[in-house]
């Protein structure tokens, strides 16, 4: 069975649908599928440092204290992710800036020439789930839209397992 996430943004016209990678990155691909039990509304921005790609941090209050307390192991790393790539990047508390909550972001790369490399260094992340081949050029274009017109919001949703 392959399960799907589905990518959504009303303004830009994204509306893609991701891959689930349960068997290259098991505890992530758990993760976010949990996560999304329910419809997520998260905030996004285009990414500063890492070229093409729309950035998503879960905000904490969407997370419970015993998974904020935990972390991701990497699953499926990379640190140049391809387009279409859902990438899944998890920063522990105190490491970034010392923040004291952990970073959890969902990367949605739309290009190439894409790097994970940020101001406290180079940061692999997990490939969790990969858009559909051809729905590339939508997510282009809409990643474009979004990266022309600022901070959006992306609903995160579960889309009907295949």
């Amino acid at each position: 069975m392959t399960r799907l996430i589905r990518i959504a943004e009303s303004r830009s016209g994204l509306d893609v649908e991701a891959v689930l990678l349960d068997a290259k990155a098991p505890t992530n691909a758990a993760f976010l599928w949990e996560y999304l039990a329910q419809p997520r509304t998260v905030p996004a921005i285009h990414a500063m440092w890492t070229g093409p790609e729309i950035s998503s941090p879960i905000p904490s209050d969407h997370l419970s204290e015993e998974i904020r307390a935990g972390s991701l192991p990497p699953e499926n790393a990379t640190i140049n992710p391809m387009p279409g790539d859902l990438v899944l990047a998890f920063v522990p508390r105190r490491m970034w800036g010392g923040a004291p909550e952990p970073v959890f972001d969902l990367g949605l790369f739309y290009g190439p020439g894409a790097r994970l490399l940020f101001p406290i260094g180079w940061l692999p992340g997990s490939v969790v789930a990969q858009v559909r081949p051809h729905q590339l050029e939508s997510l282009a274009a809409a990643c474009g839209a979004i990266r022309r017109g600022g901070a959006c919001e992306i609903l995160y949703s579960r889309g009907a397992a295949t």
